[in-house]
């Protein structure tokens, strides 16, 4: 007799009655987000004689026919174990209640909160961009598993942060294994993702590979850069990525960079050189054709080497230049 999902994974099991104390029955006041997937609810948990900090995915009761991305989610947690990536704490499936409990790591929200925001420093974005990498570089790479794995979700929503900064990658209710021996496309009987995120592969129905996320990758590192969502509805730029490469390619990049990362950026060639080999990276993972967009390991290389420069010269604010000189010492360096 073939097992189930839940036989499979009963050791992460949670009863009911726990996770409705633990979160005060959800109660508004422990609302932490949400979704057209569900309500997430913050909450303290005993487990193993100890209470921790969780975080519950409560789904929607309108959304029960999602039972195959609830328990790939599940599955793949249950399997990944990254400094990078959300860590899991069980599950929920008892009187018509499916929710994910995980570890309460997104002190600071999602990604997306904060691409807009003064506080977010072109050193901690950096940061953010090297956690993510190393997270999808393990996914599709790590050779202590016998495959790999395609995100099919990445996108700044999905990227959570810890009380230090630190990327914590989440979202995989989609996601697909693969054999590491058998890295072929997969093809999908429609196409899967976040608009503004999608590889334009996957729309030409070429199916997805770990590439799919190495694009909307390049889209995450050209939001950090540009302080603004991948895609504005009623915008005249809607999409990002299209608006970023015809800046890149026109040598205007600095034109949509955000204005306060131009504040902050060196006019010493160190933290130029350090945009421009993000920038570049960024533009690289956008290529139409996959063969030419990098793979994670080389893209982690890449913007450490980045981390690095920019962690050798970090302006005090006092030493802040102006804009229009920081623009045109950018300008010279990285065209």
């Amino acid at each position: 007799m073939a097992s189930t999902p839940i036989t499979k994974l009963a050791h992460l099991q949670i009863p009911l009655e726990e996770v409705l104390k633990a979160t005060n029955n959800f109660h508004d006041d422990n609302i932490i987000g949400g979704g057209g997937f569900g309500r997430i609810y913050k909450g303290q948990l005993q487990r193993s004689g100890e209470l921790i900090k969780i975080a519950a995915l409560r789904l929607d009761r309108k959304q029960r026919e999602r039972d195959l991305e609830f328990w790939t989610e599940i599955s793949m947690l249950s399997d990944l174990k990254h400094t990078n990536i959300v860590s899991i704490v069980g599950f929920v499936y008892e009187k018509d209640e499916k929710i994910i409990v995980t570890m309460y790591e997104a002190k600071k929200g999602s990604l997306q909160e904060h691409l807009n925001k003064p506080n977010l420093t072109w050193t901690q974005r950096l940061k953010i961009c090297v956690g993510v990498a190393r997270a999808l570089s393990y996914l599709h790479h790590d050779k202590g598993r016998s495959y790999g794995v395609i995100h099919l979700n990445v996108n700044s929503s999905t990227i959570l942060l810890d009380e230090n900064w630190e990327a914590k990658l989440s979202g995989f209710k989609v996601s697909i294994k693969q054999p590491l021996n058998r890295m072929d496309r997969v093809f999908l009987s429609k196409p899967i993702g976040t608009i503004g995120y999608i590889d334009p592969e996957i729309v030409k129905n070429k199916g997805v590979t770990h590439k799919s996320d190495i694009y909307a990758f390049g889209v995450v590192l050209f939001e950090m850069l540009c302080g603004r969502k991948a895609y504005i509805k009623n915008h005249a730029n809607s999409f990002l990525d299209r608006l970023a490469k015809a800046h890149y390619k026109d040598e205007t990049l600095h034109d949509i960079i955000h204005p306060d990362l131009r504040s902050q950026m060196s006019p010493y060639q160190m933290s130029v050189v350090s945009f421009r080999k993000c920038s570049k990276i960024a533009y690289s993972c956008l290529m139409e054709d996959r063969a030419y967009r990098p793979d994670m390991p080389k893209i982690v290389e890449e913007l450490e080497k980045a981390l690095t420069l920019a962690l050798k010269f970090q302006p005090r604010p006092e030493n802040f230049v102006r804009p229009s000189f920081v623009l045109y010492c950018v300008f010279f360096f990285i065209f």
